[in-house]
């Protein structure tokens, strides 16, 4: 399978080279978004970040995103979803299965008894074909597209899929989706899985960045990261506090992350509605930082709990710790947890999901 996987990568990305205009952008890419100093490489392949670089504040010029070197390591990649969207329902769904309308539904599972991120072929495992790209001038951006089939991955009707990154100011990266319910309800959850380090992707760990969360709530978890309980509880006087900048390191050994690992891997549930600042996050060494905004209900945090001398990019090597996500998203398992606010799209309806980073140096 693996070697399947390369060759279809691999095939993908001489056919890219060798086409042409549109035919090309059915292909397996890199496309780059630059303004300026600050830019962003993705590739069609899972609409996934592969990086962004910009400037610290003396100038000197780094990659903030942890990923990989070739198209064909981001396609055997099937453990770390190093800056994929992830979907048709992102997070974990307790025991892959689900019921809508009085119908039960059965998912792939690919994370112990449950499934995970859309399961082993999401929307992170399949090619989007590029609508449109304009690299560079005033307002760099690319748009792509994914009709997501009836009983892909086990999961009911026909969605159509649309993300559009656009560099949208300088050092500010707008990202917004949405999915059309063609002709069946379906459950809808996306989130962009894109690890981040401001001190550059391979430079260490982030547990000395500084990071805030306007999340007064959070769901507690069980051993399998789900949230089984149903409970949103308080944040106050727990180790999941960022109401006020702290050093993710601070208590980061007290905090389990599944599975005996310490570390966040935890849903919070963001204050108030509509696009709103989520996280803040800095790094002092380097002067870089980031908002985070988005108009989603909740945010997982994620420390790189499973990074394990990971190879990376360049020939560098992740440790634990050497990046986080900071995913926005619906509560997670919300299929399962009728008190948890809906992710049922009807025909007809538009799911939409809406994310802006805002660097700073």
């Amino acid at each position: 399978m693996a070697r399947a996987l390369v060759f279809l990568a691999l095939l993908c990305m001489v056919a890219s080279s060798l086409a042409g205009g549109a035919e090309a952008r059915k292909m397996v890419g890199v496309y780059e978004l630059k303004k300026g100093n600050f830019s962003v490489k993705m590739t069609n392949w899972g609409a996934t970040i592969m990086s962004i670089v910009l400037p610290d504040s003396k100038g000197n010029l780094a990659d903030v995103v942890l990923g990989k070197d070739t198209i064909a390591e981001y396609v055997n990649d099937t453990t770390f979803y190093f800056g994929p969207l992830t979907g048709r329902v992102a997070q974990r769904m307790a025991r892959g299965r689900f019921v809508l309308d009085g119908k039960v539904y059965h998912t792939y599972i690919n994370d112990g008894r449950n499934a995970i991120h859309g399961g082993h072929r999401g929307f992170s495992k399949v090619i989007w074909t590029v609508k449109e790209y304009v690299g560079g001038g005033s307002s760099p951006h690319i748009t792509m597209y994914y009709r997501s089939f009836d009983g892909e991955q086990g999961f009911p009707g026909d969605l159509d899929v649309y993300a559009t990154y656009t560099l949208s100011s300088p050092y500010v990266l707008s990202i917004r989706t949405n999915a059309t319910a063609l002709n069946k309800a379906t459950p809808v959850n996306f989130l962009q899985h894109v690890y981040l380090n401001l001190a550059g992707e391979g430079s260490g760990d982030v547990l000395g960045h500084t990071l805030q969360l306007f999340a007064s709530r959070y769901t507690p978890m069980d051993e399998e990261l789900l949230p089984s309980s149903g409970r949103v509880e308080p944040v106050a006087g727990t180790n999941y506090d960022f109401r006020t900048p702290t050093p993710i390191g601070a208590r980061i050994r007290q905090v389990r992350g599944g599975k005996g690992v310490r570390g966040y891997d935890i849903n919070y549930v963001v204050d108030g509605d509509g696009i709103r600042k989520v996280a803040a996050m800095r790094d002092g060494a380097s002067g870089r930082g980031l908002e985070l905004w988005a108009n989603q209900p909740a945010m997982q945090l994620y420390t790189g709990n499973g990074l394990n001398n990971t190879k990376g990019k360049g020939g560098k090597v992740y440790g634990q710790y050497a990046g986080l996500c900071l995913e926005t998203q619906a509560y997670p398992d919300a299929v399962n947890h009728p008190e948890f606010p809906s992710v049922t799209v009807r025909p007809g309806e538009v799911y939409k999901h809406d994310m802006v980073y805002k660097f700073s140096f």
